[in-house]
């Protein structure tokens, strides 16, 4: 860790309002954030493990192909209900606890994954898997933001990326080794998941012990939670919101339907057309390690207005005629893009909102943009299917525009406090 991680203080515009980390409680903070960036990759190891499962877990079950959507909207209501009560239950147990239990109830699901008779046990399985996703993510992003510099945020999200990434090709290692659909890649990565709870237990005493130290350090400004009613009066929360959704409709939709607009409108290959995804996802993924590096130099503002106009130039070059090269850049420019917007954001809530109720601005931020990852990609889905999907590179275009639009709204708002 770098000693700025340890005196922990920076503008304003970063975030990071805590008085320096001196001596015990600067271990606590190095070890905490060790612990957090293992979280991030094994949280991520889970996200992406069902599309490569999929096209032989659904013939062994018998069911058809397209009732994977069912499994993932479960997971994604379980992840909105438990993102909006997050705030309230930290509140009540700590962040430590949360984190425990959450990780815990997603270990719980994935082994019930490996072991489940039928569709039907998946159905109830997935949703210890949303609630335990969302209150972790809400939890950790909200305790970083308090805690460390921007550029953490930047690269816990490179982590998570490292996870999502991972989780595909080590279920595609037992896929190759299983006569059936890698039950046993599921129990590999509960058994990653039930040594991070181990490990989060352990570490319980620290969290707590950290999570009191910070508070007397604020001068007495104490956490609570706070009603929906309360949080959308806050100056610039509707914009905010509007931004959180459009961000994740953005990422969502391109990673979903870009293959298929190759594909239909540009004459790919199928499998063409999926590796020039892939390199939109590794736009993120590297875009974030990058984007880490330069949050040391700009405020979070300043990455967020970049990055959106980034990727709203990606957007454009998506939708113009001609060669499928300009697809490619634009793709990864919106990857690139991508990459600083959603930390960014996340980060600058205590910022822009206040430490005493960023948990439960955070809370509602992400189950905003989880209902934007759930309701867009099928909306997009059912007009490229009506109109064609010559429309999806100007779905995306509008969608980045309304991020540019909002997010700049809410530093107009915030600027007149």
């Amino acid at each position: 860790m770098t000693k700025r991680t340890e005196d922990a203080i920076v503008d304003p515009d970063a975030g990071i309002q805590e008085q320096p980390a001196k001596g015990g409680a600067a271990v606590m903070a190095t070890i905490l954030l060790i612990l957090i960036y293992i979280a991030f990759i094994s949280l991520g190891l889970p996200d992406a493990i069902l599309g490569s499962a999929w096209p032989v877990l659904h013939q062994e079950l018998g069911v058809s192909v397209s009732w994977a959507g069912i499994l993932s909207t479960i997971v994604s209501g379980g992840t909105i209900v438990s993102s909006f009560f997050s705030a309230k239950l930290i509140e009540r147990f700590g962040t430590g606890k949360v984190t425990a239990v959450s990780v815990a109830m997603t270990a719980a699901g994935l082994w019930g994954y490996c072991l489940s008779p039928g569709f039907f046990w998946l159905c109830l399985l997935a949703v210890p898997l949303g609630i335990g996703a969302g209150a972790v993510d809400s939890a950790l992003n909200n305790f970083v933001a308090l805690h460390y510099e921007a550029a953490h945020m930047n690269w816990l999200h490179c982590f998570w990326g490292i996870g999502a990434t991972a989780g595909p090709l080590l279920m595609s290692l037992f896929l190759t080794k299983e006569n059936g659909w890698g039950r046993t890649g599921y129990s590999t990565i509960a058994a990653m998941q039930c040594v991070l709870v181990v490990c989060l237990l352990i570490s319980l005493p620290l969290w707590k012990r950290f999570e009191t130290g910070r508070q007397e350090q604020s001068e007495g400004e104490a956490r609570r939670s706070a009603g929906l009613t309360e949080l959308l009066r806050l100056p610039a929360a509707k914009p905010a919101l509007v931004s959180f959704f459009s961000y994740c409709a953005v990422e969502a939709a391109a990673g979903l339907w870009s293959s298929t607009f190759l594909v239909q409108q540009k004459g790919l290959a199928a499998e063409t057309a999926a590796r020039w995804v892939s390199l939109f996802y590794m736009g993120i993924t590297v875009g974030r390690g990058l984007a880490g590096v330069f949050a040391l130099r700009f405020n979070n503002k300043q990455m967020i207005r970049m990055g959106e106009w980034l990727c709203l130039a990606g957007c454009v070059l998506l939708a113009l005629p001609g060669t499928a090269w300009l697809s490619l850049v634009g793709l990864i420019c919106i990857g690139l893009g991508c990459a600083p917007i959603y930390p960014a954001m996340l980060h600058d809530t205590p910022n822009r909102f206040g430490r005493d109720i960023s948990q439960s601005i955070m809370g509602i931020q992400m189950a905003t943009a989880y209902v934007g990852c759930l309701l867009m990609p099928p909306f997009l889905g059912f007009l490229g299917k009506t109109f064609g999907f010559g429309i999806h590179p100007f779905f995306l275009l509008t969608l980045a525009a309304l991020m540019l639009v909002t997010s700049e709204r809410v530093n107009r708002v915030l600027a007149k406090r």
